[in-house]
């Protein structure tokens, strides 16, 4: 697969690693719910997307919309519990947020999911990670964001807060907890403007999609 990366210039390393935790900055979203940003929190970000982009086994998947199948406007990776990382730098962040959230999280991160938005056309529409335990439990879902920057955006599901934008990539973080999924909804929303590549790894616990 052929895709053309602009490299940040404050991520030129050619050797893959994450960083500490300690520079993470919580925001209080309301409604019980927060995420946590931190920039740049892996070193060798592009160098590790260069990587994914040609061994991950990316598929393209359809879905129905309004009685017509169509395709989703990404390509798509999952590894489960006992699935191998695809990378070691990814084993090692999911053991780092595993070790650094325990405590409010009470379980390890298990799973992996991986989106890959190849331009502007590639993007995901308002929605919660529900799916499962989610639905009625307070969860975090990481996101470990590698290539150029796209807009992470956030909204509550009832009035009160403001929506929330944060442009992610180059090895950027964020983890969304308390009730983020439930009461607040995410986007990554497409854009006519020329914006390159990106792949988003979500780290998550069992039973939560």
């Amino acid at each position: 697969m052929s895709v053309h990366l602009q490299s940040s210039l404050f991520d030129q390393e050619a050797e893959v690693g994450t960083g500490p935790l300690s520079g993470l900055r919580r925001t209080d979203l309301g409604h019980g719910a927060w995420i946590d940003v931190l920039p740049q929190w892996l070193r060798g970000a592009d160098t590790l997307f260069e990587t994914l982009v040609r061994e991950v086994d990316w598929r393209a998947e359809q879905r129905v919309m309004y009685e017509r199948v169509v395709a989703v406007p990404r390509l798509l990776a999952f590894f489960g519990r006992r699935a191998p990382l695809p990378h070691p730098a990814l084993e090692a962040a999911r053991t780092a947020l595993g070790t650094h959230y325990a405590a409010e999280l009470g379980e390890p991160f298990t799973t992996a999911g991986l989106c890959f938005y190849r331009d502007g056309r590639d993007g995901v529409a308002w929605h919660g990670d529900t799916i499962g335990r989610a639905s009625t439990e307070d969860t975090m879902v990481a996101i470990l964001s590698l290539g150029a920057p796209r807009h992470l955006a956030l909204r509550p599901r009832r009035p009160g807060p403001a929506p929330v934008r944060r442009p992610l990539g180059h090895g950027d973080l964020i983890v969304m907890g308390g009730s983020c999924q439930r009461t607040w909804e995410h986007a990554i929303p497409k854009t006519a403007r020329a914006v390159g590549p990106r792949i988003s790894v979500q780290f998550r616990t069992d039973g939560v999609r």
